[in-house]
């Protein structure tokens, strides 16, 4: 028995957001031979059931960059931002007129205004912008939306913060604040796209995650695999017994994997599945 965690955006999901049928089909065949197959994303709980609904699959899931653990939607582990630590960034993140969203148990928070803040952005890139705002169309699309107000006049008494995703065109103003943020010892930090920063409790990662699901299943990490794209699926890398890339990977993901399948888009999860799984 293998315990297999698959990303979602640059791995699983096709363009449009959605699992393809071979990627499907060959999810199933691998739990019908007695695996179990894991999504682990850095998206939102709401988010992340909606994409299996629609795909007519069930799967356990790690979220937020290992922040939130569910088998079941039972919970199995939750590491969250302490409210001191998150007022702390919202000051600091306010300041630098960047945009950002709040996940939480609830849903992810955005702020009313928030679009204007990206389409300012967009309007300073010197090339085509079609591609840019279809990223932000993927933001606005996500399932669990809450709009606010304002962040800092927020009640989280009842919320557990668990992610700060920021999300900017403005790689000098995503830099600045990555390299404030490096000198902290309190939160973690990954990205999965060079417009992206993610903010976590300081023992979120995805290969933490992996740990603590192969020990609830009762299965050796030697006999775990990770599939991804991106930076913050390294950690799974390092965990995992065998380490898939897609084809459309980052360089450094590519350089730490046992393997190398096909890109996103053509199916690439059911390839790795099929040729180094099975």
């Amino acid at each position: 028995m293998r315990l297999i965690a698959i990303d979602l955006d640059g791995t699983l999901l096709s363009a449009d957001g959605t699992i393809s049928s071979a990627n499907k089909e060959a999810i199933l065949d691998v739990q019908r031979k007695g695996n179990i197959v894991i999504i682990s994303s850095g998206r939102s709980f709401h988010d992340t059931k909606q994409i299996l609904q629609n795909a007519d699959l069930k799967c356990p899931i790690i979220i937020g960059n290992g922040a939130l653990s569910f088998h079941s939607n039972s919970l199995i582990q939750r590491l969250t931002l302490s409210i001191n630590i998150l007022q702390d960034l919202l000051v600091m993140l306010e300041k630098s007129n960047l945009y950002y969203e709040i996940y939480t148990n609830k849903g992810i928070l955005l702020k009313q205004n928030g679009k204007e803040i990206l389409n300012k952005e967009i309007q300073n890139l010197q090339f085509d912008t079609d591609w840019a705002r279809d990223l932000v169309d993927i933001q606005y699309k996500q399932h669990g939306l809450i709009f606010v107000k304002n962040y800092l006049d927020t009640d989280f008494s009842n919320l557990d913060p668990y992610k700060i995703f920021v999300f900017s065109f403005d790689g000098g103003k995503l830099s600045r604040l990555e390299k404030i943020l490096s000198h902290r010892k309190d939160i973690s930090i990954t990205t999965s796209g060079s417009q992206k920063l993610e903010i976590g409790n300081v023992n979120a990662n995805k290969g933490n995650g992996l740990k603590i699901m192969a020990n609830y299943f009762g299965i050796p990490l030697e006999n775990t695999v990770a599939i991804g794209d991106n930076l913050n699926d390294l950690s799974m890398f390092e965990t995992a017994g065998i380490s898939i890339a897609m084809g459309n990977a980052e360089d450094v993901v590519k350089e730490k994997a046992t393997y190398i399948t096909k890109r996103y888009d053509d199916d690439g999860v059911a390839y790795a599945l099929r040729c180094y799984v099975y």
